[in-house]
């Protein structure tokens, strides 16, 4: 038998080319994107349109926000369009099964957010989590457009998985949060003011009218339809750098600066004080000078002329920055429309003629422009050299209201008012100008001995930074940003323009008009109460009729006490030291702090004496003015929390008594909660996260809490009340606070004796 070998032969496939490979791989990108992962595209095309839209509000064009908003979804829904079709052929030459066009989509809605919130806040670790949640968002949504667009799944199923998602936003809606509405600080004995309500209109008619270049492109009332044209200024003296984009988008430069005003005019006859307002930097093309038409028409109703100036023009924009000494020129404007308005005045063609008192002048100024009116009040100290403002001594400036102001150095140099009434408003939300700077203001301004003038400052828990002006929105920093912010338990924007309502209306009432019958409600808040919202606040108060026995900024030796007074401490922690802001920079200010740690058995004491008796002022022997002794108090016993790393129980807070010793040796000594309780200060979540309130904008939002003051008034006929036996005619020579309870820390400060 004969056995044939044979040879197998095997066939191999032609080997592709690597081009050729990829080649096909490009081909078949999107074999995996079935209808369900193309309708679930939806959900990082939404989360993009949401992020670019955000975009657009943070930087707008001056075309309207609807217009920046379609521009911006263009452009990004274009790039979207570009960018996921690249990732997804990229996708597809590495070889991976996964449906790359719904992919790619995600991985471009991350990277958008990724930037927008990164060139924000400079934050990489934030912008990565925020974007992160923000596509985790999308993606989630995406799936579920695409569920319900899937035809395999039957209707009920569709209608139970809506009705599992419908149930679950309500609950994260609805579901409480720890953040509370700051508690409401009781009248004690405090009698309500029975005045009327200066938040209420005014018994004038008011007349509305604007006056401007005449040549504004994008504010008609300034341009084609303007009621009075008024004359260009030349700031080139103080700006040096101003982009030619700038330039393009207004029509004008640094050297004719537009005077446009909006008026607010009471009809009838008479001279009338003047009150300018101004606004403060916010988006140059989201123009702000309307923003506080609610306080011009009060105002006029009220018997006041009142004109919101447009500084829109030195405001920062995201396309043309900021011009250079932006806040020295904010100040010269506002002097060079005084110089305006009295043209207008002796003009018999226009409304103001006539009509305007230049002796009784007061200026309201929010944020930068908070700063402004300040230094215009004191334009001296930087305007002096001008020749061009040599009549600004014939404008009497009053009264200066500013409204969360800024505080910074210009030409190194703070202002400093003296014998001008001062009021300064801030809230304890403020994400914007987070410190009270207006605290330091305040503590600059001074008074000729025994003169009326006074300054006040005013402190609101729930109140934030741009509800003050009506244009500015509810968040206190730009988009995409500005949604991080919490606003839970806040004022509602009209609850917080009631406030600036009541305050700026009784300080220019009682400066201005000299209607005395509002002076309560700068003594003590509480007076007011009934016609403000419900919120913690906290005032501080001081006039020309104060004679100060500390202030603590004379010296370093926490002994010594001016006209030889001394301070003694017992069974207390003590010192001096500068009061802080959040930011832990100076408030300009010194003051004694006290802390007991709660374990002593005996009370805590901290007495001033003095050899004789203590500084009586000149008006000691006026017998028809009430005498209170005054001081400002803060709690700072939070920062006692934070050391001992526990929370302080609330029967463990401290109990203050305050007693005095006249010069023949007699005591008497009042409980201070029969007065007013210690104010606690507000505790702020600024953000929707504890862990964004420490890493967001390199953690400037971290202390919940600033040491604000508070000031206490009792009067020195309740010593005599109290213990008919003391004869306080001859003065008092030891004043003594008596510190129970605790643990604890308070500051004090400007301590002394009021004559009102």
């Amino acid at each position: 038998m004969e056995i044939q070998l044979g040879t197998e032969y095997v066939v191999k496939k032609p080997k592709i080319p690597f081009r050729a490979k990829l080649a096909n791989r490009v081909r078949q990108t999107y074999r995996y994107d079935t209808a369900f992962w193309r309708s679930s595209i939806a959900g990082p095309w939404g989360a993009g349109i949401f992020v670019f839209s955000l975009s657009a509000m943070g930087m707008p064009t001056g075309f309207g926000a609807l217009i920046d908003i379609m521009l911006f979804a263009l452009a990004g829904t274009t790039a979207m369009y570009v960018i996921s079709h690249a990732i997804a052929i990229l996708l597809a030459l590495t070889g991976l099964p996964v449906p790359r066009l719904f992919a790619g989509s995600a991985i471009f809605s991350w990277a958008a957010s990724f930037v927008a919130f990164f060139i924000e806040d400079q934050d990489f670790i934030v912008a990565a989590y925020i974007s992160i949640a923000i596509m985790i968002a999308g993606l989630l949504i995406g799936l579920s457009f695409g569920l319900l667009m899937n035809k395999r799944v039957n209707l009920y199923n569709k209608i139970g998985f809506v009705a599992v998602i419908f149930t679950a936003c309500i609950t994260i809606v609805l579901w409480p949060s720890k953040y509370e509405n700051a508690a409401v600080i009781q009248m004690d004995s405090v009698d309500e003011m029975s005045s009327e309500n200066p938040a209420e209109n005014g018994p004038y008619k008011v007349q509305h009218f604007n006056y401007g270049s005449g040549n504004d492109v994008w504010q008609a009332e300034f341009g084609k339809r303007v009621d009075l044209v008024s004359d260009s200024v030349d700031a080139s003296t103080y700006i040096t750098k101003w982009s030619k984009f700038r330039t393009v988008y207004w029509g004008f430069n640094q050297a004719a600066l537009p005077l446009n005003g909006r008026v607010w005019m009471p009809e009838g006859t008479g001279a009338f004080p003047l009150v300018l307002i101004v606004h403060g930097n916010h988006l140059m093309e989201d123009y702000s000078d309307d923003g506080y038409a609610y306080l011009g028409e009060l105002l006029a109703s009220r018997g006041f002329i009142a004109v919101s100036v447009d500084e829109n023009f030195l405001n920062y924009s995201v396309w043309t920055g900021i011009p250079d000494n932006d806040m020295q020129t904010r100040a010269w404007i506002l002097l060079k429309h005084l110089q305006q308005i009295d043209k207008f005045a002796v003009d018999p063609s226009t409304s103001f003629y006539n009509k305007v008192d230049f002796s009784q002048i007061g200026l309201i100024g929010h944020s930068r422009g908070g700063q402004a009116v300040a230094m215009a009040a004191d334009y001296k100290r930087w305007f002096a050299l001008d020749t061009t403002l040599d009549d600004i001594d014939e404008y009497n400036i009053q009264a200066v209201a500013a409204i969360a102001p800024t505080d910074k150095k210009i030409d190194g140099m703070y202002t400093k008012l003296q014998d001008v009434n001062y009021l300064t408003l801030q809230g304890a939300r403020d994400g914007d100008v987070k410190d009270f700077d207006g605290e330091r203001q305040y503590a600059r301004t001074t008074f000729t001995k025994n003169t009326t003038d006074f300054k006040a400052s005013l402190y609101i828990a729930d109140a934030n930074h741009s509800q003050f002006n009506s244009g500015w929105g509810g968040h206190d920093i730009s988009y995409p940003k500005g949604i991080l912010l919490s606003r839970k338990g806040m004022l509602s924007a009209e609850e917080q323009r009631k406030i600036a309502k009541v305050y700026i209306s009784a300080f220019l009432e009682a400066t201005l008009h000299e209607q005395e019958q509002y002076l309560p409600l700068f003594h003590d808040y509480r007076t007011g109460l009934h016609w403000l919202p419900e919120t913690s606040y906290l005032n501080r108060y001081e006039s020309g009729q104060f004679v100060p026995w500390a202030r603590f900024d004379e010296d370093a030796n926490r002994m010594s006490i001016p006209q030889g007074g001394t301070a003694v401490g017992k069974e207390v922690k003590w010192k001096e030291e500068e009061a802080k802001n959040r930011s832990r920079s100076g408030k300009g200010t010194r003051g004694a702090v006290l802390e007991r740690d709660g374990e002593e058995t005996a009370a805590s004491t901290y007495s001033i004496s003095w050899k004789h008796a203590a500084p009586s002022g000149d008006e000691v022997t006026n017998s028809s003015k009430s005498q209170y002794l005054s001081f400002s108090l803060s709690d700072r016993s939070y920062e006692l929390e934070t050391k001992l790393e526990t929370e302080i129980d609330e029967l463990s807070k401290l109990d203050i008594d305050v007693e005095i010793e006249s010069v023949d040796g007699v005591i008497s000594h009042q409980p201070l909660s029969r007065f007013m309780s210690i104010s606690p200060l507000p505790e702020t979540r600024y953000t929707l996260l504890p862990w964004l309130d420490l890493n967001l904008s390199d953690g400037k939002y971290k202390d919940p809490t600033e040491a604000v003051f508070q000031t206490y008034m009792i009067p020195l006929s309740s010593f005599t009340e109290a213990n008919p036996v003391i004869d306080l005619s001859g003065g008092i020579k030891r004043l003594t606070f008596r510190i129970n309870g605790g643990p604890g820390i308070i500051m004090l400060d400007d301590i002394g004796i009021h004559y009102n």
